[in-house]
C-alpha cells in the first residue's frame, strides 16, 4: 500500500470516526424545550463521555482528563449548592428547575398543560431518562474516575450552599431522587410538571425575594438567598394596619382589582416587619418581592418589562421612601404607577413603606407661599400627586406606654425569658428612655439585649 493509499484510508478512518461520534451525540442534541442544555459545558461534556470514553480511536490520557475535569466540576457543584445524594442526579435536577422553556412557563403555578407542548416535553423526557439511568460503572473503572464514584452518594459538609438556601436546596435534592426512582419518561414528566405547578420555574420560582442590579448586559433582577423569616403573627398589636395590608394582598394574589399600597408612620413601627410577613405568608400562591432604591426609579420600566408576561404576582417593594425637595426621582415613579403610555401589569403593585405621609419633603413656604412661585397651588399639588397615585394608605403609629409593655411581655414569653413581672417591665422603661423611645423595634432591641446577657 503506498503512502498516498494509506494516507486516504486514515483519512477515511478519521471521518468514519466523526461520524460515529456525531451520530451518538445527537441523541442529547435532539432535545426540544430543553435544547439550552447542550449549551452548558459540563452537560456537553458529559454527554461525549457517555459515548466515547472507551473510543481507541481517542488518546486515553485525554478521555482521563475530560473525565476528571467534569468530576471537579460536580464536586464545585456540590459544594456551591449544597447538594447531597446523587450529584449527577442533583445536577440535572437544578438544570430542569432553571430551564425557562415554553412548557416550564406554562406550567408554574397552573400545573399541567395539553397539546403539542405537553408532547413536546414527553419526548424531551424519553431523552432525559437515558441521562438520568446512565450506568458510570464501566467508565469509573475505564477511566479510573474514583472520584465519580464518590459522588453518586455524596454527604455534604455544611448545611447549605451559597446558591441557594437550605429549602431550595432540599426540594431540588428531593427532585433529583425523584429522577432516580422514575421508571419511565411519562413518571419524570409528572415529577417536574408538578414542581412547576408547585413552585414554579428559574428565579422567579425558586427565590422569594430580589433586588436589582445593573451588569454589563442591563438591568437584573437578582435573588436574594437570605430572607428573614418574619410573620405577621410575631407583629404585636397593630391588628387594623395588619388587617388592611392583608385584605389588599389577598385580592391581589387571587386576581381581583387591588391597589398600590403606602405604610407610613413612626419609626421602628413595624412597617418593614409587614411586608417581610406578607412575603413570607403568600409565597405559595405565587408571590415574589422585589425591592427597589431610589437611585433605580429610572429602571422600573426595564424591571416590569422582565415580569409582567410570567405567571406570578409581584409587589415591587420601597423600603423607607421619602424625597427631599431638589430630588426628582419621584417623577419617575409617578409616570411608573400611573399615567404612562403603557398600562401598567395586573401582576405588579407597588407597596412602600415611609416616615412621611406625603414622602416629599413640605415646607412653610408651601403652605403660606414662596414670593417667587407664581403658581403656588400648582407646587403644592405636584407634590401631593404622588401619594395620591397609592391607592391604600395605612398608618402604624407609636405605641402607648401600655401598648409598649405589652409587646415586651409577648416578646419575653416567646422568648422564654424568666424574669418577674415588675422587673422587666422597669428595665424595659429604663431601655427605651435611652434608646430611642417607645416602639416594637425598641421592645425587640431590649429583649434581644436580655438574650445576650
Amino acid at each position: 500500500m503506498g503512502d498516498g493509499e494509506a494516507s486516504e484510508r486514515a483519512e477515511a478512518l478519521t471521518c468514519a470516526e466523526y461520524g460515529y461520534r456525531m451520530e451518538k451525540q445527537m441523541r442529547g442534541s435532539e432535545l426540544i424545550l430543553y435544547a439550552g442544555f447542550g449549551t452548558d459545558e459540563l452537560f456537553h461534556d458529559m454527554a461525549w463521555l457517555m459515548e466515547e470514553y472507551q473510543n481507541e480511536f481517542y488518546n486515553l490520557a485525554d478521555r482521563k482528563a475530560l473525565g476528571c475535569e467534569c468530576v471537579s466540576k460536580l464536586f464545585d457543584l456540590a459544594a456551591s449548592h449544597g447538594f447531597y445524594g446523587n450529584i449527577w442526579h442533583c445536577y440535572l435536577a437544578n438544570l430542569i428547575v432553571n430551564s425557562e422553556n415554553a412548557y416550564s412557563m406554562a406550567c408554574e403555578i397552573r400545573g399541567a398543560v395539553k397539546g403539542t407542548l405537553n408532547d413536546a416535553a414527553l419526548h424531551d423526557c424519553e431523552i432525559l431518562q437515558e441521562f438520568i439511568q446512565y450506568d458510570f460503572t464501566d467508565m469509573i473503572g475505564k477511566l479510573g474516575l474514583t472520584g465519580l464514584g464518590l459522588l453518586l452518594d455524596f454527604t455534604p459538609t455544611d448545611e447549605a450552599g451559597k446558591v441557594y438556601n437550605t429549602r431550595i436546596r432540599d426540594r431540588i435534592c428531593e427532585i433529583a431522587a425523584g429522577l432516580g426512582k422514575a421508571g419511565d419518561a411519562v413518571a419524570i414528566k409528572e415529577l417536574i410538571t408538578r414542581f412547576y405547578g408547585e413552585y414554579g420555574v428559574g428565579r422567579f420560582g425558586l427565590h422569594k425575594a430580589f433586588r436589582v442590579e445593573h451588569t454589563d448586559a442591563g438591568v437584573e433582577i437578582v435573588p436574594i438567598l437570605n430572607i428573614q423569616h418574619v410573620y405577621l403573627e410575631d407583629l404585636v398589636g397593630y391588628e387594623i394596619p395588619k388587617q388592611k395590608l392583608i385584605e389588599n394582598t389577598e385580592a391581589f394574589v387571587n386576581g381581583k382589582k387591588a391597589n398600590n399600597v403606602l405604610l407610613f408612620g413612626d419609626a421602628g413601627t413595624g412597617k418593614s416587619s409587614s411586608i417581610k410577613g406578607i412575603l413570607n405568608r403568600y409565597y405559595d400562591q405565587g408571590l415574589r418581592i422585589i425591592e427597589v432604591y431610589k437611585h433605580q426609579f429610572q429602571d422600573l420600566n426595564s424591571v416590569i418589562a422582565q415580569i409582567k408576561n410570567r405567571n406570578y404576582k409581584f409587589i415591587i417593594y420601597m423600603d423607607d421612601l421619602s424625597f427631599e425637595e431638589f430630588e426628582i426621582e419621584y417623577k419617575y415613579l409617578k409616570a411608573v404607577i400611573e399615567g404612562g403610555l403603557e398600562k401598567k401589569p395586573r401582576n405588579v403593585l407597588i407597596y412602600a413603606t415611609s416616615n412621611r405621609r406625603h414622602l416629599i419633603k413640605e415646607s412653610f413656604l408651601d403652605r403660606d407661599g414662596d414670593d417667587n412661585d407664581l403658581h403656588r397651588n400648582d407646587t403644592v399639588q405636584e407634590k401631593l400627586s404622588l401619594v395620591a397615585r397609592f391607592g391604600v394608605t395605612i398608618y402604624f403609629s407609636a405605641p402607648e406606654k401600655k401598648e409598649f409593655q405589652t409587646i415586651v411581655k409577648t416578646l419575653a414569653e416567646r422568648n422564654h425569658i424568666r424574669m418577674p413581672e415588675e422587673e422587666l417591665l422597669q428595665q424595659a422603661n429604663a431601655w427605651e428612655l435611652a434608646h430611642g423611645g417607645l416602639s416594637g423595634r425598641t421592645a425587640q432591641q431590649f429583649i434581644d439585649y436580655l438574650l445576650g446577657k
